[in-house]
């Protein structure tokens, strides 16, 4: 399959591998049932890190969507609820009218405000924007102008975007809107974290912090954390939450690719 894509014989010549912040990444911690430490919440395939090791090259990623879709889940979810019981859960709750409300306002605005731009082309900018300055390789300068930008096309495209249908049917247009809506949330707080974090590591590969053989530099000491962080609402900072890293049974070292 590959010597026909690119007219090359990969067991005469190297493949050519192209680098993507997917590949240097691990996934969520998961039990021998692939549950996380959230009771009753599944990680399968490429979310969690049960198979893959150190990288996700080749064929292992669709390996373990396929062994964790068919060999494990169809035994250890049902497992799991013969365990727990049924449970009266109704949507009678505060908490999720409150939701349900949100959701319903927000689809109705979508729908009302018959701009002139497609939700595609939205879905299209944003994505440059974060090639561009939050790629595999960012830099200040960089993610200063995506977190700049960003808060402009969001606010172009609650004003400005065309999403076609209703909301009585089932609508593509109108689910692309909701995610692209989510996305610009979501690639706002990655260039505000990646700007944060002055510090090489993982798929967070700054360019002000490498040695001087183009290698990640971490910085253990200021950054050996998990952040969380807390949305506040449109144009409000964001609140920065900490979880510091402890490490009982491996003990940190460099990555090395060489």
């Amino acid at each position: 399959m590959y010597e026909r894509i690119t007219g090359e014989n990969p067991y005469k010549t190297p493949m050519r591998i192209y680098p993507a912040s997917h590949y240097t990444m691990v996934g969520l911690w998961v039990d021998y049932n692939l549950m996380s430490n959230v009771p009753g919440l599944f990680v399968i395939g490429e979310a969690n890190f049960s198979d893959h090791g150190a990288n996700r090259l080749g064929a292992s990623a669709l390996m373990q969507g396929l062994a964790d879709g068919y060999f494990v889940l169809p035994y250890t979810i049902g497992d799991y609820f013969a365990r727990v019981g049924a449970q009266n859960i109704t949507p009678d709750g505060a908490e999720f009218k409150q939701i349900e409300s949100e959701v319903h306002e927000r689809t109705e605005k979508m729908l009302s405000i018959n701009g002139t731009k497609s939700v595609d082309s939205f879905h299209k900018a944003l994505g440059r924007i974060m090639w561009e300055c939050c790629g595999m390789t960012r830099n200040k300068a960089g993610l200063e102008t995506a977190i700049k930008t960003i808060p402009q096309l969001r606010e172009e495209f609650w004003s400005n975007v065309r999403v076609l249908g209703t909301n009585e049917e089932m609508n593509l247009s109108l689910e692309n809107a909701g995610r692209v809506a989510d996305f610009l949330e979501f690639a706002e707080i990655m260039c505000i974290d990646a700007l944060d974090r002055e510090e090489s590591c993982g798929a967070h590969f700054r360019e002000e912090y490498q040695t001087a053989e183009g290698e990640a530099k971490r910085n253990d000491k200021k950054y050996a954390y998990v952040a969380a962080w807390e949305y506040k609402g449109v144009g409000k900072q964001p609140d920065l939450h900490k979880e510091k890293l402890e490490f009982e049974n491996v003990e940190l070292a460099t990555r090395s690719y060489k």
